[in-house]
């Protein structure tokens, strides 16, 4: 008799180790994985609008510069109106004159967007672009008058770019001395460091 009981006890007990074996199971099944990929066989079904981005090197700047709601042709209009200003070395009063970054530094304060007061400032400022695709109211930077030293030391802005004849406005100590517009050319493309860009509005219009 005590033979029996014992194997019946055995017998639920095998039971009960499997149930909770099987319960166990199921407790621990991992959850499903969840991800943010777009399940292309529901795109058809669905109002999702796959947009391809821009390159991402549109969004390397270091620094920004407000320029609100200003429009870069605005800008460059009222530059062209500064046009014969005397040169002035660390002056950016136009009733006396201009050095090269206090022409931008007043072209710009007029629309009251704050820029950089020298021009080495601007290196790291805005999005650098292929000069071939620069359109007025880009930036456009320069060495000093060494070239071999490659250090932002000269800066104007374009005021156009057609047909790879690039022009911009600056006030150079040169024989101009003064506010003038100047291509991109022999003594200047020797000098030439980069374009920038730093209106929004332009960021995407490149061809």
């Amino acid at each position: 008799m005590a033979s029996v009981r014992f194997h019946i006890i055995l017998f639920v007990s095998v039971l009960l180790v499997a149930g909770c074996k099987e319960k166990s199971k199921i407790s621990f099944e991992e959850p499903p994985v969840v991800t943010n990929e777009i399940d292309s066989t529901h795109i058809a079904d669905s109002n999702i609008s796959i947009v391809a981005l821009p390159d991402p090197l549109i969004y390397e700047q270091v620094e920004d510069i407000n320029t609100g709601f200003i429009i870069p042709d605005s800008l460059v209009a009222f530059g062209k109106s500064l046009v014969g200003t005397p040169y002035l070395y660390s002056s950016s009063d136009p009733a006396k004159g201009f050095d090269c970054s206090g022409f931008i530094t007043y072209v710009f304060n007029h629309f009251n967007i704050a820029v950089p007061r020298s021009s080495v400032d601007f290196t790291n400022v805005g999005i650098e672009i292929p000069k071939e695709v620069a359109s007025p109211g880009d930036l456009i930077l320069f060495t000093g008058t060494d070239s071999t030293i490659r250090i932002v030391g000269h800066m104007g802005i374009v005021e156009s770019n057609e047909h790879g004849n690039l022009l911009f406005l600056h006030s150079t100590s040169g024989k101009a001395y003064g506010v003038t517009i100047s291509p991109l050319k022999g003594y200047y493309e020797a000098r030439f460091v980069k374009v920038i860009r730093v209106f929004p509005q332009t960021y995407f219009t490149m061809p």
